[in-house]
């Protein structure tokens, strides 16, 4: 009755999952120490200011006249966005979506047939599976380095290259390791793709969360053959619910054409993203400006609460983010024998705290990733209890 693709996405809870539901029911309350999901940690656009915005959007908006691409004051206002960051994209090469997931399976479609395959960092987002696997299409990695800070092994990326890929996927900065690529690896991946006739997918939606201020390197300017830019407001404005994304495409001039006109195509299939929304997007980035500032200085200010508590403890090891919302912990401690799913079924058992371990992301053994983006007496209560749990299970 169904086909091949519903069979695989069951949908079944694994342990850890299924020891909080538990929890749960017999009353606890769970902390959730990995959700993206920002407005749960107190990061919120000002209500006053979205009623406002959303008030005005809507009376423009009477009238249903939708435009494939996007309404062009949304695509004017994400153009201007990028040229304040010193990077031209005509209007017209970006097309507005309901958020990176169905940008990401739009760029999926556009560029590969069933079979094809997309070069993804390790470790991932377990997302992608998904994406790909209802697009058809298989991903392939190429390997970021602990040892060397989370940087990406350009040497394993492009020995990986087939006649099958398709394109390569760059996630900076990156979930869940926090790595973000220097310029000069911006460039040498970007030599890669000339050199393989290869389009880059670039995911940039944690671009406004550096920890340490600065701009943010981007393929968009180095020279690669295409690149496809994915962000929207769900990270940036903490405004998920909005579902306002895009894919800004830039490039060789004439392969921006033809990726454009079969994105409009792609779009005007589905006419996915809400009109109110679009309207209300160049307000939002207009008056986002300070809500983007003090949401960087609130996460530099939980990532510093937090390091100061990992910093106390020798029950872990971790590569210090340079930007998005996580940090990854090495529980191995030199004897090889940590298992990290039972470690974080200890933490959510003993301390009703809730992080994954690093296999759902794809990673080595011996990881726990936690979201250290959290109200400051979230921290200081629940990383020494963690870190306390921790200790006494590696002993």
């Amino acid at each position: 009755m169904f086909s091949d693709i519903a069979s695989k996405l069951h949908g079944e809870s694994n342990d850890l999952y299924r020891l909080r539901d538990e929890l749960r029911a017999r009353g606890h309350e769970i902390r959730d120490l990995i959700s993206g999901n920002i407005n749960e940690c107190g990061y919120v656009f000002p209500q006053n200011l979205i009623e406002e915005i959303m008030s005005r959007a809507s009376r423009e908006c009477r009238v249903y006249r939708p435009d494939s691409l996007g309404r062009l004051s949304a695509r004017e206002a994400v153009s201007d966005f990028y040229a304040a960051a010193g990077v031209t994209i005509d209007p017209g090469d970006i097309l507005i979506t309901p958020g990176s997931s169905l940008a990401y399976w739009y760029c999926f479609k556009l560029l590969a047939d069933a079979g094809d395959e997309i070069l993804c960092p390790r470790p991932s987002y377990p997302l992608f599976d998904y994406i790909a696997l209802l697009a058809g299409v298989k991903l392939t990695s190429y390997r970021m380095s602990e040892e060397n800070g989370w940087a990406i092994d350009l040497e394993y990326l492009e020995a990986n290259i087939t006649t099958r890929t398709r394109a390569i996927a760059l996630i900076s900065p990156h979930n869940p390791t926090g790595y973000v690529a220097s310029a000069e690896e911006i460039a040498a991946i970007s030599d890669i793709a000339r050199r393989h006739n290869l389009p880059i997918i670039s995911d940039e939606v944690f671009s406004e969360f550096l920890i340490e201020p600065g701009e943010l390197p981007r393929p968009a300017t180095g020279g690669a053959p295409l690149v496809f830019t994915l962000n929207g407001f769900s990270k940036m404005l903490a405004l998920p619910g909005m579902k306002f994304g895009w894919v800004a495409v830039s490039g060789d001039a004439g392969r921006v054409r033809q990726a454009m006109r079969a994105l409009e195509l792609i779009s005007d299939t589905f006419l996915p993203v809400n009109e109110i929304a679009q309207a209300a997007a160049p307000e939002f980035f207009q008056l986002g400006n300070a809500v983007r500032f003090e949401f960087a200085m609130r996460i530099r200010k939980a990532w510093l609460l937090t390091e100061k508590h990992l910093s106390e403890t020798n029950a872990c090891r971790y590569e210090k983010p340079r930007g998005g919302f996580h940090v990854v912990l090495n529980i191995d401690g030199g004897n090889g024998v940590c298992d990290e799913e039972k470690a974080a079924q200890s933490i959510l058992r003993e301390n009703h705290l809730l992080v994954h371990p690093g296999y759902f992301y794809d990673m080595d053994p011996h990881h726990l990733i936690i979201c250290f983006v959290q109200k400051p007496e979230i921290i200081n209560a629940a990383f020494p209890e963690l870190l306390k749990t921790l200790q006494n299970y590696a002993r």
